[in-house]
């Protein structure tokens, strides 16, 4: 197994911005960054609004004299903490929301997400608007981002450098530069893999995104090469499950022809859904990618036969987080734990944030109550319907 990760190399693409050689301050990728207290009283660029970028001129922006957050295509914002205080993915990303977005379809659910996202902050006014969809690009993840950009300015991309300063793409110039970061990504290679994997431009070809399709034998296996909207830890461990069975004979891979037309098809649908961009090469959705690698270990839960012998479990499943403990319930490395585990996910996002107990009202529990019977019934209903 190859687990190297996709953030290998620091991709710095210098030849995109003309006169960076003889520009007199520093420069270098955000990989090098150390801390904010060594841009106090500067003016500095930061190119990119990837989440490193985002995070660096939020951070940055308490020290330093003056920000600017240069972008090319822009991007949509979204929160970490979510609706009530919850992390993004657990409010978010649950099986119910997902099979909702693929039946009202892609375009509903971009409009309806930048709707929610343009409701926290107007990414137009903002100077963040880009061209794409929400969900065509790999989203940026920054709470303070909209804060520090009222006291700092949003660029478009830097078209040439003198010695002390930045010509943007639109005609404006900013003197007096002191320091540019490069928020520009990464890329990843397999150089000690030359002779059975190619990676041209960030793509790679591996079957499911794990294995190479043209080994005379199924004996090496690339983990973690995904990018999901989502914990990306979940999605690697499954992918080991399933490498372990097929080097153990448990599991056959398909034909080689098959493979490379699997291989195919799902470049194909990246490729219409996703910007054009180094970025977007190895994008997951991530309970789709759970649940494919799930049936592959053989491990995906029934819903519809746990609405039956065990509804509370279900509308966990359904409503919940998807979890690395719900391909724990059955099949091979069933653990006994997972069903306390699974039920008590809200106890444990919960926990760290009680440091003081308060009291819940009457009417608060009553409408809980409420609102449960209500749910159970549309957990059927749901369940029956599509799962």
């Amino acid at each position: 197994m190859v687990c190297t990760g996709h953030h290998t190399n620091a991709h710095l693409p210098l030849e995109s911005f003309p006169g960076i050689e003889k520009f007199k301050g520093q420069y270098f990728h955000s990989r090098d960054y150390e801390n904010p207290e060594a841009f106090a009283g500067k003016r500095v660029i930061i190119i990119g609004i990837g989440n490193s970028g985002g995070d660096l001129a939020v951070e940055i922006s308490h020290t330093a004299k003056q920000v600017f957050l240069s972008t090319r295509r822009g991007a949509w914002i979204l929160n970490r903490v979510a609706d009530r205080g919850y992390p993004f993915d657990v409010a978010h990303l649950s099986r119910l929301q997902h099979r909702l977005s693929k039946i009202c379809g892609q375009a509903f659910t971009n409009a309806y997400l930048e709707k929610c996202l343009n409701q926290r902050f107007d990414h137009e006014m903002f100077g963040l608007k880009p061209k794409h969809r929400a969900l065509s690009q790999h989203p940026t993840v920054n709470d303070d981002l909209p804060n520090r950009i009222i006291s700092g300015l949003v660029k478009g991309n830097v078209k040439e450098f003198s010695e002390t300063a930045a010509v943007f793409e639109d005609g404006s110039r900013e003197d007096d530069i002191d320091a540019v970061i490069f928020a520009t990504g990464y890329s990843f290679a397999f150089p000690f893999l030359e002779d059975s994997i190619k990676v041209v431009k960030n793509k790679i070809s591996l079957y499911k995104k794990v294995f190479p399709p043209n080994l005379e034998k199924p004996t090496l296996a690339i983990m973690g090469l995904i990018q999901p909207l989502g914990a990306m830890m979940p999605i690697a461990e499954l992918q080991g499950r399933w490498a372990t069975q097929v080097f153990k004979g448990l599991k056959k891979l398909p034909s080689q022809n098959e493979m490379m037309a699997d291989i195919s098809k799902t470049q194909e649908e990246m490729a219409k859904r996703y910007v054009e961009s180094q970025r977007q090469t190895i994008q997951g959705d991530y309970i789709d990618s759970m649940e494919e690698m799930a049936d592959l270990v053989g491990v995906r839960p029934s819903l519809r036969s746990l609405a039956f012998s065990d509804p509370k479990l279900a509308s966990q499943l359904l409503w919940g987080p998807c979890t690395a403990a719900q391909f724990r319930l059955q099949g091979p490395g069933k653990w006994d734990g997972a069903r306390k585990t699974i039920l008590s996910t809200d106890d444990r996002i919960r926990k760290p944030m009680k440091t003081r107990v308060t009291e819940k009202s009457d009417s608060a529990a009553s409408a809980v109550t409420v609102g449960r019977l209500m749910l159970a019934v549309i957990l059927f209903a749901v369940i029956m319907a599509y799962f």
